[in-house]
């Protein structure tokens, strides 16, 4: 099962991208890239959820669906 759960990302003034979540407590990312942050905050959330569904069962977060939006952030 996979699920949508909606990332914060900013830029820091050191240059860092840190990324939470709302809908993940306990869910902090930083990366020196936006990619390299989405990729953590992913492994973050992942073992959060788990952790979560061991301890409460079923995961209260909305299932991905057959389409949603998704911001694509390009370089040029």
């Amino acid at each position: 099962m996979e699920n949508v759960i909606q990332i914060h990302v900013e830029k820091l003034p050191e240059g860092l991208y840190l990324a939470t979540s709302d809908a993940v407590p306990g869910l902090v990312a930083q990366g020196r890239t936006i990619t390299e942050t989405l990729e953590i905050a992913r492994d973050v959330a992942k073992k959060i959820l788990e952790a979560q569904a061991e301890r409460d069962g079923k995961s209260k977060l909305p299932e991905a669906g057959d389409s949603f939006d998704y911001p694509l952030v390009v370089s040029n």
